[in-house]
């Protein structure tokens, strides 16, 4: 996709907002939505975030999409950010939009080519608890009445903690969860 090389060598998203606490600069999904939007509409394309509460073993993720369309085609990129089980300060609503914004903002620098390895947020640990983030690149879906779908189940059958890896390597709909744990 063209466009996408083009938006991603022209992207400037500076870290212009200031954490005194940890004492770094940072930049929000906010940020790096407001610089795409002009490039966005340069290059006549468009991008849509969803957001969707995995259940992965015993703990939930906030799983955010950041796509990117044209007019011939169109380019993903997942990113999930675990919600923590209470944070100080923090009610389960605002816990539930910070992981939610943490999953959009990586999903977008996995998207854009955005590197924050040297963004102190990434290794900021003022709090006890941290926040895990893992940036990929599209699963293939798990379709129902597949042999893969028939090898999965049979492997959930066997040991229930399989589904985390199931998750882990295809995308799974709500209704093939369901038919894979179905007792």
């Amino acid at each position: 996709m063209k466009e996408l090389i083009a938006i991603q060598s022209e992207l400037k998203a500076p870290k212009n907002q200031r954490n005194n606490f940890g004492n770094y600069q940072y930049r929000s999904a906010e940020d790096i939505l407001e610089a795409l939007k002009p490039l966005l509409k340069a290059h006549n394309c468009y991008l849509t975030l969803s957001d969707e509460l995995v259940n992965i073993g015993d703990r939930y993720y906030i799983k955010a999409t950041a796509t990117i369309y044209s007019e011939k085609t169109s380019v993903s990129v997942t990113a999930y950010a675990r919600e923590e089980e209470s944070k100080k300060g923090m009610d389960g609503s605002q816990i539930s939009g910070a992981s939610s914004s943490y999953s959009r903002k990586y999903s977008l620098n996995g998207l854009f080519l955005i590197d924050d390895t040297k963004d102190s947020d990434a290794t900021n640990t003022h709090d006890k608890e941290t926040t895990q983030v893992v940036v990929e690149k599209k699963k293939p879906v798990l379709l129902l009445n597949t042999e893969n779908f028939g090898n999965c189940r049979k492997a959930y059958l066997k040991d229930k903690s399989n589904l985390a890896k199931i998750c882990e390597k295809y995308e799974v709909s709500n209704e093939v969860h369901f038919a894979l744990t179905q007792e």
